[in-house]
């Protein structure tokens, strides 16, 4: 069973993107739902959470804005919620591998925001990256309730930059040209990663490889 990432930068169309893939029968873990199902009231990450971080369980739930405020700019606070975070993730990923296993299927996408920010990519068979022109990206999350451009460009600050993910992908999935052009190109892929022949080898590499769409 392939391991497929599929990351890119806020704003880009990374969801729309995955719903793609699911259209071709690709089972798809998606990182931040569960990572707010853990945050959710009788979440596995409730309890630990409030113990490091006073104050951001409200209502028996975590309040990820308060949370993100406690974190946002201080990496040893970060690097602590992680330490909480991530291997309650893994345990959730375990559990849909092992259902998507037992299902038949050939590949899985693992939607994940910081795949190469968390060196998560050297794990993949291929990497995908959803890509989009910065000033539609910009409108796109500037549009989204609460967000600010401040908080935009913070986000924006702790990933790496659009060029970086795509010239470090097998695959780039543009979103800018309109959905049917982005679903031609999510077709595409699937047909690469299921032939042998076309299949990229794995880690990703440093300079972008052939790219649908481009």
């Amino acid at each position: 069973m392939l391991l497929i990432g599929l990351t890119g930068s806020i704003g880009m169309g990374k969801s729309t993107t995955a719903g793609f893939f699911r259209e071709h029968g690709v089972p798809v873990y998606d990182a931040d739902a569960a990572v707010h199902d853990l945050y959710d009231v009788g979440g596995a990450a409730v309890g630990p959470v409030g113990e490091a971080f006073p104050g951001v369980v409200q209502g028996g739930a975590v309040d990820r804005e308060l949370l993100r405020q406690r974190v946002l700019g201080d990496p040893e606070a970060l690097k602590r919620l992680n330490a909480i975070v991530h291997p309650l993730v893994g345990a959730d990923r375990q559990t849909f591998f092992a259902e998507a296993k037992a299902k038949g299927a050939d590949m899985v996408v693992l939607d994940i925001p910081l795949l190469f920010e968390t060196g998560g990519h050297a794990n993949m068979d291929a990497v995908v990256v959803v890509s989009a022109p910065a000033e539609m990206q910009r409108e796109r999350v500037l549009a989204r309730p609460g967000m600010t451009p401040e908080r935009f460009d913070a986000i924006l600050a702790q990933q790496m930059a659009d060029a970086e993910k795509r010239a470090r992908a097998h695959f780039v999935v543009e979103t800018g040209q309109g959905l049917d052009h982005a679903r031609a190109q999510v077709t595409e892929i699937v047909n690469a990663l299921r032939d042998p022949d076309r299949r990229p080898r794995r880690p990703a590499p440093v300079e972008s490889a052939a790219k649908p769409g481009q």
